[in-house]
């Protein structure tokens, strides 16, 4: 297991040390489960005192809780629609940016979809989530009250999880081809919806974004 680098007692400023505490803990929860790992364990790694510890975090409940908003919270950035762009253009590049994401911590997205049903705080924090950017993508292409693309949408939003996990299992479709196929799906559903004017089907996959466009790792 990574350490984090400072000696075991190094004064730093509360938000540094907590910053560098839910880093480690995204490492440590992403390759442990929850009840593989005790305080004295994360404080070990971290090198510090176990009080030092829950001067920061009263119980390991609020530890967990806390990096996996952290987690959610960098992904939300990463993900945040361009408003420069055209919202069709927008949600495409939020949706790269997202894959982008999960590419790199696979893992991480696996270990937390598994844990949905097991654990609660990870049930609520996917339908927030799940809520939060239904909502952005309806606001985004301008889809109004209407109930059908809201249904639409957030069913949507299911099989995105499904097809993530199909490929980071197999890997035979490029970050391109499998941002194509998902848009083309959303498209296909609201079109199913009534809807099909807020999302004309993509002509191709969509082309990853250049790196000098990305601002640094969620839809």
């Amino acid at each position: 297991m990574r350490r984090v680098a400072e000696p075991a007692y190094t004064r730093l400023p509360v938000d540094e040390r907590r910053g560098q505490l839910l880093a480690l803990c995204t490492e440590l929860f992403t390759r442990h489960s929850y009840a593989e790992l005790s305080m004295a364990d994360i404080a070990r790694e971290a090198g510090i005192s176990k009080a030092l510890l829950y001067h920061y975090f009263p119980s390991k409940q609020e530890l967990f809780v806390a990096t996996l908003h952290a987690a959610a919270e960098e992904v939300s950035r990463r993900t945040e629609p361009d408003p420069a762009l055209p919202p069709v253009e927008a949600l495409a590049h939020s949706l790269d940016a997202f894959l982008e994401w999960v590419e790199r911590n696979g893992l991480a997205y696996r270990k937390l979809l598994e844990s949905a049903g097991s654990v609660p705080e990870v049930g609520a924090l996917i339908a927030e989530v799940r809520d939060r950017t239904s909502a952005r993508i309806l606001e985004g292409l301008g889809a109004g009250a209407a109930p059908q693309p809201r249904v639409a949408v957030r069913a949507w939003l299911w099989f995105l999880d499904g097809a993530i996990l199909d490929w980071l299992e197999h890997r035979d479709l490029s970050r391109a081809e499998l941002g194509g196929l998902l848009l083309g799906s959303l498209a296909g559903a609201l079109s199913a919806a009534g809807a099909e004017a807020l999302l004309p089907p993509p002509n191709g996959p969509a082309r990853p974004r250049s790196p000098s466009s990305r601002s640094g790792p969620r839809p």
